[in-house]
């Protein structure tokens, strides 16, 4: 933790005015306690002893103390690392502040370039530690870099492309890549379905050599294969329900037929008059709904 005495930050955060300030810690208030599990703690509390505190604690004013708008838990940490002062953030609207403000999620990209300059000034297992990773190698995405063309390197170091995106380019030759990209630039376009159906069209010889069975080809003709399966199934259903169907069609008509001729008998009729009412009845009611 770097402690410089009381040196001032002045400036503006999303409206309102932030004066920056080293602030003792015994006059620093929690507004409310924030409980996380033991191993988000343990990661912030790694950080905290790595590489110090990166982010300052949004404080406001209250008396002769403060109250912590935003980082309570590195507070908590702090306190129980012996730290005397800590960076605060004065924020002048207590009511208005919200933390989500303060936060902007990193892309890809943006978190590769900041590992990257980290690694002038730390070695990588300590920043790994920082963070809570084992190693940081695959967030520094090494080998997905070196398959892409210039042109696509510079374009996800822009943002201007997403990681998946540049994964689903890095399937295809140097050469094919820049040809997508210059779609994608003419299109607006850089989304990874886009990017994926390009790919899907490039002819074998522009295809990147890849080991395995995992390639956009082949994933593409398992989906297709088993859509083709789905179709059948559903045809197979079809054809016995329709089957199903004409056969009872079939019944039923036989079955009007046959009571006709049954009640056709007037001898037969009035049989089932005195022994069998609620068949009869039963009986006149089919060859009246199929005379409607």
């Amino acid at each position: 933790m770097n402690d410089n005495g009381n040196g001032n930050r002045n400036g503006n955060c999303n409206g309102g005015l932030v004066r920056g300030l080293d602030i003792p810690i015994v006059k620093l208030v929690p507004r409310t306690e924030r409980k996380v599990n033991v191993k988000y703690r343990r990661r912030i509390e790694a950080s905290l002893r790595a590489v110090g505190l990166l982010e300052p604690l949004i404080v406001f004013p209250q008396g002769d103390n403060y109250e912590i708008l935003d980082g309570t838990l590195r507070y908590s940490i702090l306190l129980e690392l012996g730290v005397e002062t800590v960076p605060c953030l004065i924020w002048d609207q207590r009511e208005a502040f919200t933390g989500n403000r303060m936060v902007n999620q990193l892309s890809a990209s943006q978190e590769m370039r900041m590992l990257r300059k980290s690694l002038e000034e730390l070695d990588e297992k300590t920043i790994a530690e920082a963070l809570g990773l084992v190693g940081i190698g695959h967030r520094l995405n090494t080998s997905l870099m070196k398959k892409l063309e210039p042109s696509v390197v510079k374009a996800f170091e822009a943002s201007k492309i997403n990681l998946q995106t540049a994964k689903e380019l890095s399937h295809v030759k140097h050469e094919r890549q820049a040809e997508i990209l210059k779609l994608m630039d003419s299109c607006k376009d850089y989304s990874p379905t886009f990017a994926r159906g390009l790919v899907l069209k490039t002819p074998p010889a522009k295809r990147s050599k890849m080991n395995g069975t995992k390639t956009p080809w082949n994933q593409a003709d398992t989906k297709k294969s088993d859509l083709l399966k789905k179709l059948r199934d559903a045809e197979q259903q079809h054809d016995f329900y329709s089957g199903l169907y004409r056969q009872y069609t079939t019944n039923l008509l036989k079955l009007v037929i046959y009571v006709r001729s049954l009640l056709a008998n007037q001898r037969v009729k009035e049989y089932l008059r005195v022994h069998h009412p609620q068949e009869l009845d039963i009986f006149e009611q089919v060859i009246s709904n199929t005379e409607r």
